[in-house]
Formats: structure tokens, C-alpha cells, sequence
């Protein structure tokens, strides 16, 4: 590549690079993932979508190095998440939104390094799994 390589060169090659990434769907060194498309390094993924080093995941996209999330998107570093989005390093979170560090939370926005929190509030561990245990059965989770 030049040295005076221009903001319209530039610009022209970039936009050649995404659409061509935004079009691989095919799996890259995945093992036993079922209905994925464009993911890369996971293990018994299904219908899930760009997915990369994550395992045993299922309708997720756009997640890195997670395990054992459901219906999720844009997690990064996450175990156990249920319908989480834009959460990063975090574990057994549900319903969450931009939480990053913490645990067991559900339903909070924003959070970090907290753990047993419902709707930004935090509570014992006693009282999180009572009050979570029948909200998820209220909410057929």
C-alpha cells in the first residue's frame, strides 16, 4: 500500500472490506454448531449468528467469547446471559442492558462491578433468587 494513500482510496477500500465481510456466511473452524452463519471458533452453537469463540450458545449474534447464552446480542466475555444486550464480562444476567462486571443481575441498565441487583437495585442473595425465581416463572422465562 502507498504512503499517499488518499481519503477517497482509503475510503473506497473500507467500504470494499466491510461489504465483503458483511457477506460471509459460511462457519469458520466451528465444531457440532447447528443454524449459524458467519461464525468463527465456536463449539455447539445453534441458530445463531456471528458468533466468535463462543460455545454452547443459541440464538445469539454479534457475541465473543460467551458460553451458554440465550437470545442474546453484542455480549462480550459473557456466561450464562438470557435476552441480554451490549453486556460485556458479566455472568447469569437476564433481561440487561450495557452491564458490564457484574453478576446476577435481571433487568438492569448500566450496572457495573454489581452483583445480585433487580432493576438497578441491589438485594441479599437470598432475596434475589425468591424474587427472581418467581418472576421468571411469571415471565415464562
Amino acid at each position: 500500500m502507498s504512503a499517499e494513500l488518499d481519503a477517497r482510496t482509503f475510503e473506497a477500500r473500507w467500504h470494499s472490506l466491510l461489504s465483503g465481510q458483511s457477506g460471509a456466511l459460511e462457519n469458520q473452524s466451528c465444531v457440532e454448531c447447528v443454524g449459524c452463519r458467519g461464525c468463527s471458533g465456536c463449539t455447539f452453537c445453534h441458530d445463531s449468528e456471528r458468533l466468535v469463540r463462543s460455545h454452547f450458545c443459541a440464538g445469539c449474534s454479534l457475541c465473543s467469547d460467551c458460553s451458554h447464552c440465550r437470545n442474546s446480542q453484542r455480549l462480550i466475555g459473557c456466561q450464562h446471559c438470557l435476552e441480554c444486550d451490549n453486556c460485556s464480562h458479566s455472568s447469569y444476567l437476564v433481561r440487561c442492558v450495557a452491564v458490564t462486571g457484574s453478576s446476577y443481575c435481571f433487568g438492569c441498565v448500566g450496572l457495573s462491578g454489581t452483583d445480585f441487583a433487580i432493576l438497578n437495585q441491589r438485594f441479599s442473595r437470598d432475596e434475589y433468587f425468591a424474587i427472581t425465581r418467581r418472576l421468571s416463572r411469571e415471565l415464562s422465562l
